[in-house]
């Protein structure tokens, strides 16, 4: 029956049936121990659920979807895995993830509908420069899948334990818990975990990073981990991208920026809300020094209204204030930005999905866990970072936690004065963290590794 469904001629809402119909055969094929037969019928599926998909206008249908169908990727990436397939694997885990962002980053960069899949491994290799590596994770109810893709090639990697997703996130959350309690032990932590997720790499030292998380490593922040004695900060540039599709489409799209910046400090609002910082204020007048020109606002004309005017038509967006995520309903996610007529009015992330950000070359969200949301069963992070990068933005700094006020503006000087002489953004973020990191006072990851650099990892400012 399954056969007969999946050979029928499809129109219309017959590719779903089609599409379920290969599934079906591939569940049959690998019970009976066929498992290149079910590879291929899911590999067929997936391809019959994007063009079925395709179909539907609806952004939130589309991802819902997507979400519905993560069973079938995940069965696709571990058979092509047992049958020694790692590009192939790869590029199955890579369309899986974070489509309704990959749609909405290919029509802001107008690529042609039918040019907005996901890239594959082959393609995406060429486009990689002799020191960059992208490591690719997947994580599966049973264990923990990753990929090292280079120029010269994709490699499938072996970890030593098995890493299940509900072990991994206990993992993550207890790391986190250390690094928000600035605990004494955070080090010993980042020690295990480095040495289960970073030394089956093998990834050597001075090589340009390109991380793509998965399920509950999105929280995880990898330039704090450890390896070999030293973190990962200190023997690697390390960016984040929520699909490496996405990050090259976004590195290819906006190669330079010009030195224009907009930014926007310590925001006038009720102080029964948050308290003043005074330190973004200090900071956003450092940035300033670098960038002869600058627009700047503070206090009570740092608000929406302005950002909502200048933001579009500034290369770079800097934002210097207080955040919230909810990681409940994400699009309600507020930076917040100055009161006004006594009244709040935030910033959020709802209001940025509709915005036209697409001259925008970098937004830095100097604020407390600026890049948390939810992550969903496509794999999308819900909240700034879905909403920026959908809107347009090409590179995006975010924050995991509550960040210091007095680390931060050190952090962000450092990194702005970098970008002023036109270092690469992986470079500068590097320089920055290690100049909070050399600081025995701000030596603990809490303070100099919350911020992760999101998307386009190659972009400079022209001088």
């Amino acid at each position: 029956m399954y056969r007969e469904l999946a050979q029928a001629p499809v129109s219309g809402d017959e590719g779903f049936y089609r599409a379920w119909a290969l599934d079906g055969m591939a569940r049959s094929e690998q019970a009976l121990g066929q498992d290149a037969a079910a590879a291929q019928a899911l590999d067929q599926a997936i391809d019959e659920f994007d063009k079925a998909r395709a179909q539907f206008r609806s952004d939130e249908f589309k991802m819902g979807l997507f979400s519905d169908l993560q069973s079938v990727f995940e069965r696709a990436i571990a058979l092509h895995s047992r049958l020694g397939q790692p590009a192939q694997a790869f590029d199955i885990s890579e369309r899986s993830r974070a489509r309704a962002l990959l749609d909405a980053v290919a029509g802001r960069a107008q690529i042609d509908r039918g040019e907005a899949a996901a890239l594959d491994a082959d393609t995406l290799r060429a486009m990689l420069r002799p020191d960059e590596v992208v490591v690719a994770y997947h994580t599966l109810p049973d264990r923990l899948l990753a990929w090292v893709l280079t120029r010269d090639g994709v490699r499938e990697v072996t970890f030593p334990v098995a890493l299940p997703r509900a072990d991994l996130a206990r993992l993550v959350d207890a790391y986190r818990d250390a690094l928000i309690r600035i605990s004494p032990n955070a080090q010993a932590v980042s020690d295990k975990i480095g040495q289960l997720l970073l030394a089956p790499l093998q990834v050597p030292a001075g090589k340009r990073l390109v991380i793509v998380p998965h399920g509950p490593l999105h929280y995880l922040p990898f330039q704090a981990l450890r390896l070999d004695g030293q973190y990962l900060i200190e023997r690697n540039p390390i960016s984040i991208a929520p699909s490496i599709s996405i990050a090259a489409r976004l590195a290819q799209r906006t190669p330079t920026a010009s030195a224009r910046l907009l930014a926007f400090g310590n925001p006038a609002i009720n102080p029964d809300v948050a308290d003043p910082l005074p330190g973004a204020e200090r900071e956003v007048q450092a940035l300033a020094r670098q960038f002869p020109g600058a627009r700047l606002y503070f206090r009570e004309q740092a608000n929406k209204d302005n950002f909502l005017k200048d933001a579009p038509s500034s290369p770079l967006v800097h934002v210097a204030a207080h955040a919230m995520a909810d990681t409940l309903d994400p699009l309600h996610s507020k930076v917040l930005l100055a009161d006004e007529n006594g009244q709040p009015n935030y910033l959020e992330a709802k209001d940025v999905m509709g915005m036209k950000l697409g001259g925008v070359a970098m937004v830095a969200l100097s604020a407390c866990e600026s890049g948390l949301g939810r992550v969903e069963n496509g794999d999308e992070v819900l909240g700034f970072t879905r909403s920026f990068l959908s809107a347009g933005t090409s590179t995006l700094l975010a924050s995991l936690w509550p960040v210091s006020d007095a680390a931060t503006e050190q952090l962000m000087t450092t990194l702005y004065a970098d970008l002023a002489k036109g270092e690469p953004v992986q470079d500068a973020m590097r320089d920055a963290q290690r100049a909070v990191l050399a600081n025995p006072e701000t030596a603990h990851p809490y303070y100099w590794a919350p911020f992760n650099l999101i998307g386009n990892w190659r972009l400079q400012v022209a001088p």
